[in-house]
């Protein structure tokens, strides 16, 4: 072989070999994919081997249900290579972003898993708030405490139930934060009527809002919310390794079927994702365009999808995957019930 045939070979092999230990370097961002979807009328594995229903009701009021409401994920690629990263980024089915915005150098693993571990709770509570709610069960935003130096007492007594702030009702803890902080914004520290329930009398009474570490409040007084449930809603969703809030909606969807017993599905596999707060009301997520992706593999045909999220959802969204557009839970029933009687609710 020639001596310039060697060199050019020799430049190849090294070529090659630099190549490939550039595509197998690891790179500081992690891919964002289509993860699991879980059935949320269905059953569950929890960590000692036991099958159980995730949520549950009790039977003299549930009733019988019939297909399938998913909640949805997205699963993390950590520890990246370079070829990985490019792979995931040519793909539509997968988001590249760099690695400290899943994971902020200002935080361990353990402290994030903890955060997205409180924010799974909190979505179960409040969509069992808004479940109920739909369900015809009132949140009745009850005192518990009055402190002698607070401002409010002599005003408010303890077992009082505030029903009303300047007119404005109060259902839920939710509301009656929003109705102090709209009342603070226009009047500051000027007090404010509010109306209360004391032993089946309605009665008057004045409160002074105040700020306290940046939150509007009425010092020197709890409250709690306090809602029947007749129904024996029961979650066990402990064991599912899921964090985060965006399965809230779907949970209280799920919580409305079992209870009711109303096969709001018709026997389709529905999945669909947003937050929810205590009032009912469906906020955006993170990752629709990798859950709709995930949805439509485990057989999904329709996918709720929050109204801020529905122009990414629609952009990534796989034929035959219907994207219903909603705002709240009642939006989610209603649509449900529209596709049932054959009817087209409003779509992304």
């Amino acid at each position: 072989m020639k001596r310039r045939g060697v060199t050019v070979l020799i430049g190849a092999i090294l070529v090659g070999l630099l190549t490939w230990q550039a595509m197998s370097m690891r790179v500081a961002y992690v891919g964002l994919g289509p993860g699991p979807t879980v059935d949320t009328l269905g059953e569950v594995q929890t960590k000692d081997d036991k099958t159980v229903e995730l949520i549950t009701v009790d039977d003299a009021k549930g009733g019988e249900t019939d297909g399938q409401l998913r909640l949805v994920t997205v699963r993390v690629h950590d520890h990246l290579q370079l070829a990985e990263a490019i792979s995931y980024w040519l793909s539509d089915d997968y988001a590249v972003i760099p690695r400290q915005l899943q994971y902020p150098d200002d935080k361990s693993k353990d402290e994030i898993s903890e955060e997205q571990d409180k924010l799974w709770k909190s979505s179960q509570s409040a969509a069992e708030t808004a479940a109920l709610r739909e369900l015809g069960e009132p949140v009745e935003v009850t005192v518990s405490a009055v402190d002698s130096d607070s401002k409010a007492h002599g005003e408010l007594a303890v077992d009082d139930v505030i029903t009303a702030v300047e007119d404005h009702a109060v259902t839920s803890q939710l509301k009656l934060k929003g109705l102090l902080e709209t009342a603070y914004q226009e009047n500051k520290d000027e007090p404010v009527d509010v109306t209360v329930q004391r032993d089946d009398e309605e009665v008057s009474a004045q409160i002074t809002p105040e700020t306290a570490d940046g939150e509007v409040t009425v010092a020197g007084i709890e409250l709690e919310a306090v809602q029947d449930d007749p129904y024996g809603i029961e979650m066990h969703a402990e064991d599912l390794g899921i964090g985060g809030p965006s399965a809230g909606m779907i949970f209280a969807l799920a919580m409305v079927e079992k209870a009711s017993g109303e096969n709001l599905t018709g026997g389709e596999i529905v999945a669909g994702t947003g937050e929810i707060d205590e009032e009912g009301k469906v906020g955006s997520i993170g990752g629709v365009s990798q859950k709709v992706v995930g949805a439509h593999e485990d057989g999904a045909t329709v996918f709720l999808t929050p109204s801020a999220n529905c122009q990414s959802a629609a952009a990534n969204a796989p034929d035959g995957l219907k994207l219903i557009k909603i705002d709240t839970l009642d939006d989610a029933i209603s649509a449900l019930r529209d596709l049932q009687n054959g009817q087209e609710p409003q779509t992304c």
